[in-house]
């Protein structure tokens, strides 16, 4: 199993804390966001992770955190070029896969749970992949799941009328065939591919398999959750330094 971290995008949110420098270099607690995800993919076991970020703040991501060595990582980076959607930023990992499982963390998740347990599970699946649901108080401005006996039948994306308070949160566990559904994919009304209709494509082959996650989780991309989170991590200590 490799990882991957998406912490690309213009982070317009967090504006003017991001016209310097990438939202998941911003200080979250005692450390940048974006160790948060890689604390978590290395407690899960996962040792080879790429980061995909955009060429304005590679260089940032790279000083921060280099090899990876030091922490028992092997760091992997790409660059997206421009702005095309979370698919098309996870498409840059197809290389860096091999043909392998990937669990993906949006840099800007932050959150409690271990996923060794969820991973375990992922890995008992002869394919497919999982999502991880969140039950929310603002439902109308994430992906949500519709559920029906205990199975998801159905993802909106920031819907009017939500179906549930399940939302989508941005950890997923894809097999190999996740690259062939994204070169599929026809790009949103905003132009970009979305990575609801990846998991919507699984979803319509009825290889789409969900958890709760346990704990706090976030998605720090606006000033308000940005606060949350600090209040949240304050008093955490990770393992990577």
């Amino acid at each position: 199993m490799k990882g991957v971290i998406l912490a690309g995008g213009t982070g317009s949110r967090l504006l003017p804390l991001t016209r310097y420098t990438n939202k998941h270099l911003l200080p979250v607690g005692r450390y940048p966001m974006i160790c948060y995800p890689i604390e978590r993919l290395k407690q899960a076991g996962i040792s080879q992770i790429m980061v995909v970020t955009s060429r304005n703040y590679i260089g940032q991501v790279i000083e921060l955190l280099g090899s990876g060595a030091e922490w028992g990582i092997k760091f992997t980076y790409q660059v997206q070029e421009e702005a095309g959607g979370i698919a098309a930023a996870l498409l840059l990992a197809e290389e860096f896969a091999a043909g392998e499982r990937l669990t993906v963390i949006l840099g800007d998740n932050l959150f409690e749970a271990d996923l060794r347990p969820y991973l375990e599970k992922f890995l008992q699946q002869p394919s497919g992949m999982k999502i991880l649901l969140k039950e929310v108080d603002d439902p109308q401005g994430y992906g949500i799941a519709e559920l029906q006996d205990g199975k998801v039948i159905g993802i909106e994306e920031k819907p009017q009328f939500p179906k549930s308070r399940l939302c989508v949160t941005g950890i997923y566990f894809y097999d190999s065939q996740v690259f062939s559904i994204i070169k599929q994919l026809k790009p949103s009304g905003r132009g970009e591919l979305e990575i609801t209709d990846v998991n919507r494509a699984y979803l319509q082959q009825g290889n789409l398999t969900h958890e709760i996650l346990d704990g706090w989780w976030i998605d720090a991309g606006t000033f308000h959750s940005l606060e949350l989170a600090h209040q949240y991590t304050k008093n955490l200590t990770l393992n990577l330094w």
